[in-house]
């Protein structure tokens, strides 16, 4: 089970900080990640992170301004979000591979949270 937290309304230029909470899963082993889908469109890849953290991936749209972790001790994924803009706004999936080392697609997600809605203001 995740259980993703934190979203809410920010102004353009601003931060927010996503959390996943997992559960039932080993998830030191799980390639965990996030995506996002904006009403009406498909859902998108935006971060990406190895099993021990060491290695990061991230959309072209987000890279510089986004940063994925994650506390295997806690069973938690972050996602740092900074120099927001409205085209962030977005609802907010993290999603777990077990097994998995890491994954940028969402069809090698097994597991996927509730979204958590982000709306940026201009």
């Amino acid at each position: 089970q995740l259980q993703a937290s934190g979203g809410g309304l920010a102004q353009a230029g601003g931060s927010l900080r996503l959390s996943c909470a997992a559960s039932g899963l080993t998830f030191s082993y799980s390639g965990m990640g996030w995506f996002r889908q904006a009403p009406g469109t498909e859902r998108k890849f935006v971060a990406a992170i190895t099993w021990g953290g060491s290695r990061t991936f991230y959309a072209d749209s987000v890279k510089g301004r986004f940063t994925i972790s994650r506390d295997n001790a806690k069973n938690t994924v972050n996602l740092q979000m900074g120099s927001l803009k409205p085209e962030d706004t977005a609802d907010y999936y993290c999603a777990a591979a077990p097994g998995v080392l890491y994954a940028t697609t969402s069809e090698e997600y097994a597991y996927w949270g509730q979204g958590t809605l982000v709306t940026v203001s201009s």
